[in-house]
């Protein structure tokens, strides 16, 4: 029987806990009761990603000496609630703030494009040619 490589391991490792970090739960999550009636649900973007590597080093044969890592990352954003409501269904979005300052640049691009278009449009209405 050949013996699995520990890399093997390691990865299995890694996609073992994103698995326990990352279910069905995660996405669509436990309805909510409010005391009048409401009955909300959590809807959540998910995204991860994980990487793994390794090698053998030494001069023995077969090769016993591994180092090898992992890592992994997930990123949970909220994007609706489900909000029901005396047997009305509706969704709710949630707006998540932009958290860089290229987030916040691309968020005002279309703005600062309507400035600029306005501000071409008087100025060929002042001088025609």
């Amino acid at each position: 029987m050949e013996k699995k490589h520990p890399l093997n391991d390691l990865m299995s490792t890694t996609i073992d806990k994103i698995n326990q970090m990352v279910d069905t739960n995660t996405i669509v999550g436990q309805p909510i009761t409010t005391p009048d009636g409401v009955t909300l649900i959590p809807i959540s973007k998910v995204s991860f990603g994980f990487g793994s590597g390794g090698g053998d080093y030494g001069k023995t044969t077969p090769k016993e000496n591994f180092g090898g890592g992992s890592a992994a990352g997930v990123k949970i954003d909220p994007v609706a609630f489900i909000v029901i409501k005396d047997g009305i269904t509706r969704i709710l979005p949630v707006a998540v703030p932009p958290t860089s300052t290229m987030e916040r640049i691309v968020e005002k691009v279309p703005e600062i494009m309507d400035k600029v278009e306005k501000r071409f449009d008087k100025k060929q209405e002042k001088d025609p040619q």
